[in-house]
């Protein structure tokens, strides 16, 4: 059987390694992603051989991610299956790409249904598209820059480091303070945020922040996915300023390509209007499609 945990900052050298086995650009191989969602999402993680499997949610309404690592697939799917078994519910296997479906009906013919809602695809982009925003389809986004440019001409950019951690966090609280709306998904948000920030170092994130006038206005960060493409896990801005959310994406972009990064996995949009309009902005090179497997005895 499964032994699962809540993660600590210890598994990262174990299930980096496992992530390093992926299949797909998925944002949810990254350890950094697991480890900031624990609380918010109810997540515990499992080790089984060379594989990485987690679950979130509690009671039913529990899900199980794809085994990711090395090794007999199908044995590591049938340990899944078993978990939920004993918890007697139905395994629902979240963010299955379509190489890991084609390996889940290989292994398991006619036994799993598949569920799709675009909500939960990746938006991944060029690197050098975000970082250049060359061309017709990116004429508005420069123009935002410029007019940041001109409207504020003490604009800088520097990178997260442990000094300036506090002034992101105030920026963020600031950011929810000043919304009309009392979402609850904006404290989930900020505990995560919050322990992003806690273990910054330990979880080798890498951040950006625009400042003006020497006050912070923007800040982003996340982690690697692989050597060559990073995951964009928070992003934030006041809505009165405007360009800074295009100015804090385009200057971080810059920042990747010089690292080698080829591509920029900017995650979901969960199926929200605004998101979805923003990110689709960006015209992204890959809309990665992912399903939930549901398991059918």
């Amino acid at each position: 059987m499964l032994d699962f945990k809540i993660p600590q900052i210890e598994d990262k050298t174990w299930v980096d390694k496992c992530f390093a086995c992926a299949k797909s650009l998925s944002s949810e191989y990254t350890f950094g992603s697991v480890f900031v969602w624990k609380t918010p999402y109810r997540t515990q993680i499992a080790r089984f051989k060379d594989f990485f499997i987690c679950r979130w949610g509690k009671g039913e309404d529990i899900s199980y991610s794809l085994p990711i690592g090395c090794g007999d697939f199908k044995e590591a799917v049938q340990e899944i299956i078993d978990d939920a078994k004993a918890k007697s519910i139905k395994p629902r296997i979240y963010g299955v790409t379509d190489e890991y479906r084609d390996m889940l009906s290989d292994c398991f013919p006619g036994k799993f249904s598949f569920k799709y809602d675009d909500g939960f695809n990746d938006y991944i982009y060029e690197s050098v598209a975000l970082a250049e925003l060359s061309g017709k389809k990116y004429h508005g986004k420069r123009n935002h820059i410029s007019n940041f440019k001109r409207t504020y001409p003490d604009w800088s950019y520097e990178e997260i480091t442990e000094e300036n951690i506090p002034e992101c966090i105030e920026l963020h609280t600031n950011w929810i303070n000043n919304r009309e709306d009392d979402d609850p998904d904006f404290s989930l948000e900020f505990e995560a945020v919050l322990t992003g920030f806690e273990n910054y170092a330990a979880l080798g994130l890498k951040g950006g922040l625009i400042r003006v006038g020497g006050k912070p206005v923007a800040y982003t960060f996340g982690e690697a996915r692989n050597n060559e493409c990073f995951v964009t896990h928070f992003e934030k801005a006041p809505s009165d300023i405007n360009g800074a959310y295009t100015i804090i994406n385009q200057e971080f972009a810059k920042r990747l390509l010089e690292d080698g990064y080829k591509y920029i996995n900017r995650e979901e949009d969960l199926g929200l209007e605004g998101l979805r309009k923003a990110k689709q902005s960006y015209h992204p090179a890959i809309w990665l499609k992912k399903e939930v497997a549901i398991y059918n005895e």
